[in-house]
């Protein structure tokens, strides 16, 4: 696995990479998948966050679950969806909020490639699922690796922004040492966008104003939401 990691997140990850648990985590998939079960995303989108945002440009992270265990959904970034793929309930709350906030327009697609590609890292805790079986690989190994990935972001000089959607994101943060101790970042946490519990607090949160607010601040520029 270690090799298929881009240049930027080698260092970081390269040493949990080089762990046995990790190696196991990929021989068990290369199992799964030899038995005929369908795991999503595609191997070469299990990486895809660490190919658009290398460590050295991140601004932002929010943190994902698991992902979407539909055909054709997942392709590798938290919350986002290839183009022509329905745009799911979360995101679509996601983009209500984001219009609220900041005025920007519901795009008519969920691919946020384009929040990638600024320094926005959309990472989920676990980089695969078995297809129709929501948080089946949560124990599979792959905290670890991400785990690593959000520490690296938070162990950075350069002031980024923590969003922390939901109580799984709460929890995985607070695995993060830099982020309960580094006065240098900005976190913000609220409920999931969720259907079940965006009205809950998620909606009027404004993440996204927020967020560039704090990078305006700091010198590190606006992401174009």
């Amino acid at each position: 696995m270690l090799e298929a990691v881009p240049e930027s997140w080698r260092v970081a990850l390269g040493p949990v990479l080089a762990l046995p648990e990790c190696a196991r985590l990929d021989e068990w998939l290369r199992t799964e998948e030899g038995e005929g079960r369908m795991i999503y995303p595609p191997r070469e989108h299990r990486l895809r966050a660490f190919e658009l945002t290398p460590l050295d440009a991140v601004k932002v992270v929010i943190l994902g679950q698991d992902p979407y265990h539909g055909p054709g959904q997942a392709h590798g970034l938290a919350f986002s969806v290839p183009e022509g793929v329905r745009i799911p309930p979360s995101l679509v709350n996601i983009y209500k909020e984001l219009e609220s906030d900041l005025g920007v327009p519901r795009r008519a697609h969920g691919n946020l490639e384009h929040w990638a590609r600024q320094g926005v890292l959309l990472l989920n805790a676990s980089l695969t699922v078995e297809a129709g079986k929501a948080g089946s690989h949560a124990k599979c190994g792959w905290d670890a690796i991400t785990d690593a990935a959000v520490a690296a972001a938070a162990a950075r000089a350069e002031p980024s922004v923590f969003i922390l959607w939901g109580n799984h994101a709460r929890k995985k943060a607070l695995r993060v040492p830099e982020l309960a101790n580094n006065g240098t970042h900005l976190v913000l946490a609220s409920p999931h966008p969720s259907p079940l519990s965006a009205y809950g607090g998620f909606f009027g949160s404004k993440p996204f104003s927020q967020a560039n607010a704090f990078l305006d601040a700091n010198g590190r520029g606006a992401i174009e939401w």
